[in-house]
């Protein structure tokens, strides 16, 4: 039986073959569009899978989120975020250059949650990507500190490309989170886009009445196609602003984030 572990609401309370060539073939370079293209689109709102034992295509356990954005660094890395608790094991470790896998199967919507057990990596794609950095997770009941619960991915340009679109959620832009009483929604790999209003702020996060479940975390915030925030669940999420800024403070990659397209 497959163990399928996911991360959302419960986490953040703490889911060839050879063959001959004739001469004449071989002396003629193949046009440019013969050379099939394998990247996938990613972007805010696309699944991920990690953590995948024993083996990427025989996995029986795994976990799944789905990522906040893609963008680039000051220094041109296409970066992907996502939350931290996706990369903290069950002792407390963080997982930094942990293999990421984009979820190849299909999303799902509040009313349908996509089956985690269907959850499935691209292996025509592989490994879209490689944790750098894993910043202090919310620890919104716990006794650790509080933090901004996000996580750092340098994604393979040689597999993937930037998308502003996933699902129903397009993204454009970066700002605050608006005022309270404001609908915002989020694009979740689990349960598709759902919506709520801003109900307040609680420390450095903000508060907001919009569904997740279970392999949401991560997922983007909007206000209309502004990015506002990572949903980490418990009807929480941090402003992306000061992820942003607490990126470039501390350095490598992802320091002066932008969106890619």
């Amino acid at each position: 039986m497959r163990t399928v572990r996911a991360l959302g609401i419960a986490v953040a309370l703490m889911g060839m073959t050879l063959a001959s060539v004739p001469v004449a073939a071989a002396t003629t370079p193949a046009p440019a569009s013969a050379a099939a293209d394998t990247r996938t689109p990613v972007g805010g709102g696309t699944g991920i899978i990690f953590r995948m034992a024993p083996s990427p295509d025989d996995h029986r356990t795994f976990y799944t989120c789905t990522l906040t954005a893609v963008g680039r660094d000051a220094l041109g890395n296409l970066v992907g975020l996502t939350n931290a608790h996706c990369f903290i094991d069950e002792q407390g470790d963080k997982l930094v250059g942990a293999q990421v896998h984009r979820d190849s199967s299909p999303a799902g919507t509040a009313f349908a949650p996509a089956p985690v057990a269907d959850s499935r990596p691209d292996l025509v794609t592989g490994a879209i990507g490689e944790v750098t950095y894993v910043s202090t997770p919310n620890n919104l009941l716990g006794d650790g500190p509080k933090g901004l619960d996000y996580a750092v991915i340098k994604l393979d340009e040689s597999r993937v490309e930037a998308t502003d679109t996933v699902g129903e959620t397009t993204i454009t832009s970066i700002g605050a989170p608006p005022a309270v009483g404001t609908r915002m929604c989020k694009q979740g790999h689990r349960t598709g886009l759902t919506c709520g209003v801003r109900t307040g702020t609680n420390g450095i996060w903000f508060t907001h009445l919009i569904w997740t479940d279970f392999g949401d975390s991560g997922s983007p915030v909007v206000v209309g196609t502004t990015l506002v925030g990572n949903a980490f669940g418990a009807l929480h999420s941090s402003p992306i602003q000061s992820v942003i800024d607490e990126m470039t403070t501390h350095g490598g990659v992802g320091t002066g984030f932008h969106l890619a397209t």
